[in-house]
């Protein structure tokens, strides 16, 4: 494999890790509900999506115990 020839700088370094960094995710309303949702999924809270009510959606304290 090839090695470097030189050293990268300190500055050159730091300009290729400006681009790791954490994105935040794009939140959007419930229009059933009005709870804060990821985009393109079903409501955890109501369990609507695009007007239409998903069952399986709805994540209680009853199912996980």
């Amino acid at each position: 494999m090839a090695n470097p020839k030189r050293r990268h700088s300190h500055a050159r370094g730091a300009k290729r890790r400006t681009h790791y960094k954490l994105e935040v995710p794009g939140l959007s309303r419930c229009k059933h509900c009005g709870a804060t949702i990821l985009p393109h999924r079903a409501c955890p809270v109501c369990g609507y999506y695009r007007g239409r009510k998903y069952e399986n959606a709805l994540v209680t304290a009853e199912n996980e115990s």
